[in-house]
């Protein structure tokens, strides 16, 4: 086989394609189609006997001699006892970012995670617009560390990037649970965008009557009782959004949340202004939502136009939708109630996650010293004489979880 052969051959008419062999490299081979098209290949026989097919590249890319050391190389391999397709085998197999996300990663997290559409959002938006075209094995932490830098430059907080940051940890950390050819190294180890400033933003007694009036006077009553219902109860906004009629126990005065952000079941307690506001509100025939969007039916996904409009009404452009929940603990603690009643109002597992909550006024804080002059006094100061009052709580149907 010679250059000037390999630029001639053909195809012979009425056949798709056929191979002309070299006659001083055993199993060389040159494939010409009769669509013109024609590709080097190296014929082998592996450790097994069977006799294999390489395919070594094109003849308009490769040159000749090319062609013929890779098909050496081949042989040699073979001979030697490796398997020179196992490699190319081996990075076929790796899958891209975006189908091993869209095949894999969603369909898993979709079955335990109240989160998994905030992930689908941030892999959306900011991973897969990036990474989501390259091999699990060929993202590198430098590709992460740009990604961020550059969100860093847009103005993203830290939250956010962490976030990121966090999903592709996970991501490869399935990868290689599950075995999945190139998720052996995870680049989002270790990774941090810095510390997330946890905002803490409290009503004060004043701003909640504005808020209150601001509710009151929305012409989307529908989403003023919803948003009326997370201030009275501090419940999470998914909680009361997708709440049905048959999850209130009006005798208890609980609404049941059967799914909760930390996967378990749990009751919301009502108090008295809750429950008038339930009975008050209508309810739309063959619907089972308590607040269904008066144009589909359906439960409002974030409430955030008519939330928009309803803070800046009331002149709290800064507070947010969650920052009720916030506030509602804020009030309860400010009045002696305990954070260990709190919690269970909240429906957090674990104690440490209230302790944000504990955002006491100065006020609180002095009245609490001053219990002590009831059994320590300095002279000269009179000792007091009242009772302190019993700390706020709640009766135990407020703090029961399922």
């Amino acid at each position: 086989m010679s250059v000037p052969f390999v630029r001639q051959a053909v195809c012979p008419t009425g056949r798709r394609k056929t191979d002309y062999f070299d006659s001083t490299q055993r199993g060389f081979l040159l494939e010409v189609r009769c669509s013109g098209g024609k590709t080097y290949y190296q014929r082998y026989t592996d450790e097994r006997g069977r006799e294999r097919q390489y395919k070594i590249g094109p003849a308009d890319v490769v040159s000749l001699d090319q062609a013929r050391r890779k098909a050496k190389q081949i042989v040699a391999e073979a001979l030697l006892g490796a398997d020179p397709q196992q490699k190319r085998r081996e990075l076929r197999a790796v899958p891209l970012l975006r189908d091993f996300v869209a095949e894999r990663y969603l369909p898993y997290v979709q079955t335990y995670k109240n989160s998994w559409s905030t992930d689908e959002t941030v892999l959306r938006i900011h991973i897969l617009p990036k990474l989501g075209a390259l091999a699990l094995d060929e993202i590198k932490t430098d590709a992460i560390t740009d990604l961020i830098n550059r969100m860093r430059e847009d103005g993203y907080a830290a939250g956010t990037m962490n976030r990121v940051i966090v999903i592709l940890r996970y991501i490869y950390n399935l990868a290689r649970k599950w075995k999945v050819p190139g998720g052996l190294e995870n680049p989002a180890a270790g990774l941090t965008a810095g510390p997330d400033v946890q905002r803490n933003r409290f009503l004060s007694e004043e701003e909640a009557e504005a808020l209150m009036r601001a509710i009151h006077a929305d012409e989307n009553r529908t989403a003023a009782r919803c948003i009326m219902l997370l201030l009275l109860t501090g419940a999470r906004r998914n909680e009361v959004t997708f709440a049905k009629w048959d999850y209130i126990d009006w005798k208890n005065k609980t609404l049941l949340v059967p799914k909760s952000k930390s996967g378990r079941a749990r009751v919301v307690a009502l108090n008295q202004s809750a429950i008038a506001l339930l009975t008050s509100t209508p309810r739309m025939e063959g619907n089972p939502y308590i607040f269904p969007s008066p144009v589909n039916g359906k439960p409002s996904p974030s409430l955030f136009f008519p939330w928009d409009r309803i803070r800046k009404r009331a002149g709290l452009e800064d507070v947010r939708l969650h920052d009720l929940r916030h506030s509602f603990a804020s009030f309860l603690v400010n009045r002696g109630v305990s954070l260990y009643v709190v919690q269970g109002l909240l429906g957090h597992l674990h104690a440490r996650t209230t302790q944000r909550y504990a955002h006491l006024t100065q006020e609180t804080l002095i009245g609490a010293a001053d219990l002590i002059q009831e059994v320590v006094t300095f002279p000269g100061v009179e000792r007091r004489a009242e009772t302190a009052a019993p700390v706020a709580d709640f009766p135990p149907a407020a703090q029961q979880t399922t």
